[in-house]
């Protein structure tokens, strides 16, 4: 996949963790450690390595609509975006790659699902850039998903689905990341 041509991966790390810290969490979430390392390392090291280029989107928003227009306006001149929160780790990188194909060739917003679940990371055409820009709060981009007819990508990822809202996901994506023999 040409890098030139390829969607960028926006990596959501903004949010402020309360259900996190709601479950007994301490720290910042995206810091815990996950096989010895931050989960927001394990979410960067699997977006290195599927090749494609990125953006870390860090600044500190008061919703996930406002981290993804800020993102999208950081990368205006993309041919489209993957939304990929930061609290996923174990994505894994030809999920990534599997989306981005799924938007070159075509598609307007491309999904991930595993096992029947929809996933991260949601995938946008270049079309979707404006409405993605002028988000704001708290939903994400689910405005622009209703809009929009969606392509399924199905993966063998339990990845997609496994975030880090609680101390209690923290124990079953150790647990997974154990039985993958990381």
């Amino acid at each position: 996949m040409d890098p030139a041509a390829a969607p960028v991966v926006l990596v959501l790390a903004s949010g402020k963790g309360e259900r996190f810290l709601a479950s007994g969490g301490s720290g910042s979430k995206l810091q815990a450690l996950l096989g010895g390392r931050p989960v927001l390392q394990h979410t960067l090291d699997a977006v290195r390595a599927s090749g494609l280029p990125w953006h870390l989107e860090d600044a500190g928003h008061p919703g996930m609509g406002d981290s993804i227009a800020a993102a999208v306006r950081a990368t205006r001149a993309a041919p489209g975006w993957l939304v990929l929160p930061g609290d996923l780790p174990l994505v894994q990188p030809a999920t990534l790659r599997a989306v981005a194909q799924a938007l070159q060739a075509g598609a307007t917003v491309a999904v991930p699902v595993h096992a029947g679940e929809r996933g991260h990371p949601v995938g946008f055409a270049a079309g979707c850039g404006p409405a993605l820009a002028a988000l704001a709060g708290p939903q994400g981009a689910a405005a622009v998903l209703k809009a929009h007819r969606v392509t399924p990508v199905p993966v063998d990822d339990a990845g997609v689905v496994t975030d880090i809202d609680t101390v209690q996901a923290l124990a079953a994506a150790q647990d997974l990341l154990r039985a993958r023999g990381g």
